[in-house]
């Protein structure tokens, strides 16, 4: 198929240099890097996400982690009355 491409002058430099070097025609140097871009493009896997856990300490005496919303609430009191008492 005949197209019209517009190509950076140093990528078409970079390209017409790969044509000397191999002694291949230029199409034929554009279409195997065209080739290759994609194929590297569909094997190309993503990388699994890892996440480095962190210790955040034992809980505080008291605390039952089992109950989230109750603890938030605990902590969002501790919280309050620390500012209310800053005021004093």
């Amino acid at each position: 198929m005949r197209t019209t491409l517009t190509i950076d002058d140093s990528l078409a430099s970079e390209l017409k240099k790969r044509a000397l070097e191999t002694g291949k025609p230029f199409k034929q140097v554009v279409n195997e890097a065209l080739l290759t871009g994609l194929q590297q493009k569909t094997l190309r896997k993503s990388r699994a996400y890892r996440l480095k856990p962190a210790s955040l300490g034992a809980p505080m005496p008291g605390v039952n982690l089992d109950k989230a919303l109750l603890l938030a609430d605990e902590l969002e009191d501790m919280s309050l009355r620390a500012k209310l008492e800053q005021r004093k």
